[in-house]
């Protein structure tokens, strides 16, 4: 009798789904954690893409917006598109940011275009989700972001907001890296030369090195940090988001470190630079003698003989070089978009599952 009450229970159990306890059988914790559990959160996310930037050139838009509405919708989530030029990218994503509907804005584009995107989401305190459309993508490199567009778009989807570190320089927000001297050279003579696509600019930027290996680059800088101050000479200094990783292009794997990187070459003959240059396409420059590397928290940088039409670079762009200037880490500021599990990477984890045997929730904790 004992053993046919406990048969029938067991039934019971397989044909009945698992309901969570009441909520007010919980303690207030549980309370809040199943409270989240019953109302998954759905999000508003607005698109902003530039019709003239990157990948998308090739694109037909309004198909992409339409792709990108649809996983947002099986995921649980609205989706609205904002098409606009070049010209108007900053305004548009200064709006977008600015809009009570929006939960997460969407910035598809190279790295001036993630950067313009982080600002905006830096001052309205909006997540960023990321779109890898450019040609290095150095900050979704660090944000771990598939850079197949389709599968960015399911990363995003089904990712989970969180917060990185981002940096200013004179309050100007960037998220890799502000760099003067022979980094703005480079782009200065990069953008003298006409080009079309992202196989174009990689030619005009391999010209534009072979052109400033030419004119080596020399000048002063006094960097300042909490250990003191330190005049230097230097053919190029860069201040990065966290420190750079190397075995690759030059971007931080890590960017929640609370930490800036100062990097200083020191003047070098056109030889030794293109040496440099070239360990720096296979991410083993750090070894070369003439880099130095520290981590600071904050670093200002005085250029005593700065001339007038000096430029420094940020995030790839070019800016007006000021005489002092101030650069700060500010943890965890930047609220971000993680990307979540793809279809494909779920098929993968599947077959890996279906091989070797090993649940997925093992492999999963690994």
């Amino acid at each position: 009798m004992r053993r046919a009450r406990v048969v029938a229970r067991r039934q019971r159990c397989r044909c009945q789904s698992w309901r969570p306890p009441p909520i007010k059988e919980l303690s207030w914790p549980g309370r809040v954690r199943a409270l989240f559990r019953r109302a998954p959160q759905t999000m508003h996310f607005i698109g902003v893409f530039n019709r003239d930037g990157g990948t998308l050139r090739t694109l037909d838009l309004a198909e992409f917006c339409q792709q990108a509405d649809a996983i947002f919708a099986a995921a649980g989530h609205s989706f609205e598109c904002r098409v606009c030029a070049g010209g108007e990218l900053v305004d548009t994503l200064r709006r977008a940011s600015r809009d009570p509907k929006a939960d997460a804005i969407l910035a598809a584009g190279g790295d001036g275009t993630i950067s313009a995107a982080a600002t905006a989401c830096f001052e309205s305190q909006v997540p960023l989700a990321v779109l890898p459309a450019g040609t290095m993508n150095l900050f979704a490199h660090s944000l771990k972001m598939p850079l197949d567009l389709e599968e960015a778009l399911e990363a995003v989807a089904a990712g989970s907001v969180d917060a990185v570190d981002i940096a200013t320089a004179n309050g100007a927000p960037f998220i890799h890296q502000f760099a003067v001297g022979l980094h703005a050279r480079l782009i200065r003579r990069r953008e003298g030369i006409t080009y079309n696509g992202r196989i174009g600019k990689v030619f005009a930027s391999t010209r534009a090195v072979f052109r400033a290996l030419m004119q080596p680059l020399r000048f002063d800088a006094e960097i300042r940090t909490s250990r003191g101050k330190e005049l230097r000479k230097a053919s190029a200094i860069s201040v990065s988001n966290n420190l750079l990783s190397e075995g690759h292009a030059p971007y931080a794997e890590k960017i929640d470190q609370g930490i800036l990187g100062v990097y200083v070459v020191k003047p070098l003959p056109p030889l030794e630079l293109a040496r440099l240059l070239f360990t720096l396409m296979f991410g083993s420059w750090k070894h070369h003698r003439g880099v130095s590397e520290r981590e600071v928290t904050q670093v200002t940088l005085r250029f005593p003989h700065r001339k007038s039409s000096a430029q420094a670079v940020i995030d790839g762009e070019l800016v007006p070089l000021e005489k002092l200037v101030d650069l700060r880490i500010h943890p965890r500021g930047l609220k971000v978009v993680l990307p979540g599990q793809t279809a494909r990477e779920r098929s993968q984890a599947a077959e890996d599952t279906a091989d070797t045997g090993t649940p997925s929730i093992l492999l999963m904790s690994v």
